[in-house]
């Protein structure tokens, strides 16, 4: 079946050069000039999706070749893209990075939907060498559609004019430029940009809005995007449902992180959603099955430690059998205790018997392959999954020997390793997980939440 929408794709030459500000100041003026955008993510990243929330007034969603078949990709940004006019996806790092061997890079997210790129070139401390990086971006993958660059940073009209005449050198077509500029500057911490839940980020996205309507060229960006072609789709977007049971999601200021596609995998078959907050809520709803996913619980250990009502209840649910996932974040917060990076100690729920020390160094970020050493609430042992790591903190297990779920291996070093707790039909790890990208394991999970709660 064919399908199209209009369609850009929003890459950088390298992590930090502006995508993230130029891609959510686009969905912005967009929307000013009355389109409905519909707004994709290269990669696993959670917090960017917030800014293109606020900027284009819908739901964002990933787009990642290893944690999502490419076959369900399309079929997700097919569905995800229903009532839009026009699609803005927005890159991950560089152009051509991702994981070993290119896994869901730009490039490939953007060969795959066969939509074309512009590229942010960050001109600060720069002249006609611009232009050099951009003539090696085109070259160096020809299949990719890069259709022209995104000047960013410049520091002068004078500096404008040198690199659009190195541009025109080489044939580059220039769809805009922007100054050195302190409203267009997001917010950031350890794990890159601080999400929109935690401060006001309206005003900065309508500000970045205006200046992108000022200086990039809206109707020769428009008219790139309806040059894309038809897609063909090779998966029907039917829904599966089955008997309904109810899963009580973590959704507050301490835990934001969870993929919209993900969730509807969930609903899809059968389950309903309810959002509760392990930082204010006293009391969980009337559920059949929990998950707590990541986020920044390190920068909410306090609160988290004083709601004990909270803490109690989701460890009686999981000495009660009641299956509960969680990732990252959640899975810190099942933990006995969290030291934060001020070294104070914080009770946590205290399901798992280990506890989370934040660092000041990453301890890891890239894909993972996690097979399951146990029977768990996800699918039998054996279960190989496709997910990612990213944190910054280290786990201290009670017990050197203590049961591990999960076999990891790292995608771009092949290094193995046992990860995650169990507790009867808690799960938790620091892997995230799409449940697009693993139906089964959807499924399964929804399953045992409709036993338990029978």
């Amino acid at each position: 079946m064919e399908w199209n929408i209009p369609r850009v794709v929003i890459a950088a030459t390298q992590s930090g050069a502006g995508k993230t500000t130029l891609a959510t100041g686009l969905l912005a003026a967009l929307r000013a000039r009355g389109l409905a955008v519909q707004s994709f993510k290269v990669g696993p990243d959670y917090i960017d999706l917030g800014y293109h929330r606020i900027a284009s007034g819908r739901i964002g969603h990933n787009l990642d070749t290893w944690l999502v078949p490419e076959t369900r990709l399309t079929e997700i940004f097919a569905r995800e893209c229903e009532g839009a006019d026009i699609a803005v996806i927005e890159g991950v790092m560089g152009l051509y990075d991702g994981g070993r061997r290119g896994v869901s890079s730009t490039a490939a997210i953007a060969k795959a939907l066969d939509a074309p790129v512009l590229l942010v070139v960050d001109a600060k401390s720069v002249g006609a060498s611009a232009a050099a990086t951009a003539l090696g971006f085109r070259t160096y993958d020809e299949a990719v559609n890069l259709a022209g660059v995104l000047l960013n940073r410049l520091g002068s009209e004078t500096h404008e004019e040198m690199v659009r005449e190195a541009m025109a050198g080489i044939r580059m077509p220039v769809y805009g430029a922007l100054r050195r500029d302190s409203v267009l500057s997001l917010p950031e911490r350890h794990l890159g940009l601080t999400p929109v839940e935690e401060h006001a980020a309206e005003a900065t996205i309508c500000a970045v809005g205006a200046r992108v309507e000022e200086r990039l060229d809206l109707d020769a960006i428009v008219s790139l995007a309806h040059s894309a072609a038809p897609l063909v789709l090779q998966q029907s977007m039917e829904q599966r449902m089955h008997a309904p049971c109810r899963i009580a999601v973590a959704r507050d200021e301490a835990f934001s992180f969870y993929y919209a596609a993900s969730l509807a995998e969930l609903s899809a078959c059968g389950a309903e959603i309810v959002s509760f907050s392990p930082l204010h809520d006293k009391e969980l709803p009337a559920v059949d099955g929990i998950i707590i996913g990541g986020g920044f619980p390190e920068m909410f250990a306090g609160a988290l430690h004083a709601n004990t009502e909270m803490r109690t209840a989701i460890r009686l649910a999981a000495e009660a059998g009641m299956p509960i996932y969680a990732e990252c974040g959640g899975y810190m917060y099942l933990m006995r205790t969290l030291v934060d990076f001020a070294g104070n100690t914080h009770e946590m729920a205290g399901v798992f018997p280990a506890q989370a020390r934040m660092t000041e160094k990453l301890q890891m970020v890239g894909y993972v392959e996690a097979e399951q050493t146990a029977d768990t609430v996800l699918g039998a042992v054996g279960l190989v999954l496709h997910g990612h790591e990213f944190h910054f903190s280290v786990e201290e297990p009670d017990a050197a020997d203590a049961p591990r779920p999960f076999r990891f291996t790292k995608l771009r070093s092949g290094e193995e390793y046992s990860a995650g707790h169990i507790y009867k039909n808690t799960v938790g790890s620091y892997l995230h997980l799409h449940f697009a990208g693993c139906p089964g394991a959807a499924a399964h999970f929804v399953e045992a939440c409709r036993r338990w709660g029978r």
